[in-house]
């Protein structure tokens, strides 16, 4: 019996195939391994990431309902379009923002065909005040912001907020206030000086800050009238965090801040209405409905802080 030698060169030959496939199979599977291991590490950074960027883009959006306009000083006139239509002269100074062509006679129509300076620039609406007078020389503010909030009601009101009806006219503040107690809804403050307390008459600045005013307009309406006869009977404020039954359509709540570039003496200034607590603002709703609307949506029921173009 012949024995072959399982170290000669044939019996190699014959069994590499063999090994080969071994080998090969062995590789791919180590192969496969790797792949899947590197995988799932892959899988777990990506996962990792996603939780890191998610809560980060998350605290991105801040929780206020609000979105806001900037409209600066365009003229002075001793007109009022809503106490006093039709009857150029007929009020006391007031200096106004916005809507660059408001006059005595202007209403909705005359509005919508007029210019702005208000940003953005889709805000047709005219805002005014009685003019500041520093002795006998009237001061415009430098800082005109208007807000629209969902402050002052509760979460769920605010997402039942409606836009205001293109030409709502609505007053705030008393002009013709006798004292402090008249007018609580104005206040005065300085910026920059935090430590000066607010309050309704003008207060003293120091140097090198400014005095501000805050006026709050109403926030809920009757949902029938744009005005009343005595321009503010068809608004209200919200009571216990609601609109009153009388009162029953939420609408964003306008804040006016004007920064006025004086301080010091409080005993200098006086409005063309009387002391500082006869300030009181004037709106004229001219906003385009579906710009209005888009901004209320997305800002204000979704309580959402928006810039200037109605976005986070």
């Amino acid at each position: 019996m012949l024995f072959r030698n399982r170290n000669s060169s044939e019996h190699r030959r014959r069994r590499s195939p063999r090994t080969w496939r071994y080998r090969v199979a062995g590789l791919a599977a180590a192969a496969l391994a790797v792949s899947l291991v590197q995988a799932n590490v892959g899988n777990a950074a990506a996962d990792r990431a996603a939780a890191e960027v998610a809560p980060k883009a998350a605290a991105d959006v801040v929780r206020v309902a609000e979105f806001l306009a900037e409209c600066p000083y365009t003229h002075r006139a001793p007109d009022d379009p809503i106490v006093f239509p039709g009857l150029p002269g007929a009020s006391h100074m007031h200096s106004f923002f916005g809507n660059d062509t408001t006059n005595g006679n202007s209403n909705l129509e005359s509005l919508e065909k007029g210019r702005t300076t208000c940003s953005p620039d889709t805000d047709l609406s005219s805002y005014w005040v009685p003019t500041l007078y520093d002795g006998d020389r009237e001061v415009e503010p430098t800082g005109t912001t208007f807000y629209y909030l969902g402050e002052g009601v509760r979460d769920d009101v605010i997402r039942q907020i409606q836009p205001f009806p293109k030409g709502l006219r609505i007053v705030a503040g008393n002009a013709v206030a006798t004292g402090p107690a008249d007018n609580t809804i104005a206040r005065w403050s300085c910026l920059h000086a935090g430590h000066v307390d607010p309050s309704q008459d003008f207060v003293n600045c120091p140097a090198g800050t400014m005095l501000e005013s805050y006026l709050d307009f109403p926030q809920c309406w009757n949902g029938t009238d744009l005005d009343s006869p005595n321009h503010k009977s068809h608004m209200a404020y919200p009571v216990a965090g609601e609109c009153p039954s009388t009162h029953p359509v939420p609408v964003p709540k306008l804040r006016q801040v004007l920064r006025y570039p004086v301080n010091g003496d409080p005993a200098r200034f006086r409005l063309a209405s009387g002391p500082g607590y006869t300030m009181h603002g004037d709106f004229f709703n001219v906003w385009p409905e579906q710009e209005l609307a888009q901004r209320v949506r997305d800002c204000i029921n979704a309580i959402v802080k928006c810039g200037f173009d109605g976005t986070p």
